[in-house]
């Protein structure tokens, strides 16, 4: 079942960073960083309206629609990481930001200990990242998979039930996406600095 489950979230990940990589501009080096953070600040207010709205849809449709937010969360989730690291300057083709990214992920939605691990490893990225294989599929996906499903699960987990999902999928969404948009910032600041 975990073998299913991570392989079922490795190539969605794998889809959703191919096709964000795809409709994600060139990184901007132009602007100073007082106009990039506001322009960021206002992608992740979009963002959260946009997801705060997706899981009040879904989660109005109970059990059947509330099983389409997870890839749907997951792809918008995604997308603000791309923008908020195109804004910054970084080149989000390159497979190693795709990594980064993913780190960005674990930062935000994991156990104590995973949190610790991604941050380690973010720290001094320049020297982390000569270490990564070339291949993505080297990534752990088993353990990226399991934290991220198990932080979500139960606050995601009232999203399925008739009437009271909504506003559940709602609040869930807004406050995941604020949490990821700042996490996604101060990741980039330390890198930056």
């Amino acid at each position: 079942m975990h073998k299913a489950i991570t392989a079922a979230i490795k190539h969605m990940i794998r889809a959703v960073l191919f096709g964000a990589g795809i409709t994600t501009s060139k990184p901007g080096k132009e602007e100073s960083f007082e106009i990039k953070e506001r322009v960021i600040l206002e992608r992740i207010k979009m963002y959260k309206t946009t997801a705060a709205a997706e899981g009040g849809v879904t989660g109005a449709g109970g059990i059947l629609l509330g099983l389409a937010d997870f890839p749907l969360l997951l792809g918008i989730k995604i997308k603000l990481l791309f923008e908020i690291a195109t804004i910054y300057g970084f080149d989000v083709k390159d497979y190693k930001e795709r990594i980064y990214i993913l780190y960005i992920i674990q930062l935000a939605f994991s156990s104590h200990e995973e949190r610790r691990n991604a941050y380690l490893k973010m720290v001094d990225w320049k020297e982390h990242a000569k270490l990564l294989p070339d291949d993505i599929n080297q990534f752990d996906w088993r353990t990226f998979q399991q934290e991220y499903r198990d932080y979500l699960d139960l606050a995601k987990m009232a999203q399925l039930i008739p009437v009271i999902g909504a506003p559940v999928g709602v609040v869930v969404n807004y406050r995941l996406i604020t949490k990821l948009g700042e996490t996604a910032m101060n990741a980039y600041r330390m890198r930056l600095m």
